[in-house]
Order: C-alpha cells, then sequence, then structure tokens
C-alpha cells in the first residue's frame, strides 16, 4: 500500500485557481481494473482506490502518513509559468508589432 501525495493541477476548463491549493492523499491501486462483461463499466475491487484525503499542506499529509504507517511519495508541486498581460497591452503605444484583426 503506497500513497501518492500531490498537489493538483488546473484542469482546462478552469479559469481560477480553485481546488488547486490543498495536497491530495491517493492510494495506488492493487488490482487492475476490470470492465464488467454485462453493462461495459469499468469497476475494481480495490476499496482504497475510492479515498482521496486533502490536506492544507504536503507537511501534515506525510505526517499523516507516517502516524499510520503508510509509504508515501511526495509528488513536488509545479508552478505554472504565466505571463501577465491584460487585454489594454494590445492597444499601447509602445506595442512592437503592428495591430491587425
Amino acid at each position: 500500500m503506497v500513497a501518492r501525495i500531490f498537489k493538483p493541477a488546473k484542469t482546462a476548463m478552469q479559469s481560477g485557481a480553485a481546488k488547486t491549493k490543498e495536497w491530495i492523499l491517493e492510494f495506488e491501486p492493487d488490482a487492475p481494473r476490470q470492465v464488467e462483461p454485462l453493462m461495459g463499466w469499468t469497476s475494481s475491487t480495490d476499496m482504497k482506490s475510492q479515498v482521496r484525503l486533502r490536506f492544507a499542506s504536503a507537511e501534515e499529509a506525510v505526517a499523516y502518513c507516517q502516524r499510520h504507517d503508510i509509504a508515501y511519495q511526495v509528488f513536488a508541486a509545479k508552478e505554472p509559468t504565466r505571463r501577465a498581460i491584460a487585454y489594454a497591452d494590445n492597444f499601447a503605444f509602445q506595442r512592437r508589432g503592428s495591430w491587425t484583426h
């Protein structure tokens, strides 16, 4: 039973930073998923795959794993590289390129 501790990335459908500030602890799957033959749904007999714990910091998640003797891996959070650009910058007088439609 190995746990993964990570900070989730922003989804493509998000414009804000909601649900990306907390650290998540998930367990690695013990058994592979199986396709149910009648309905075609994917299922698993591993109940730990449904557990998803949230923590305010990585240290809290690590302390939880140590307290409960759970092996863990911490994946460092990668901060996004974004340029701070405003819509008004398209019409700035110092703009390098010509403005076209």
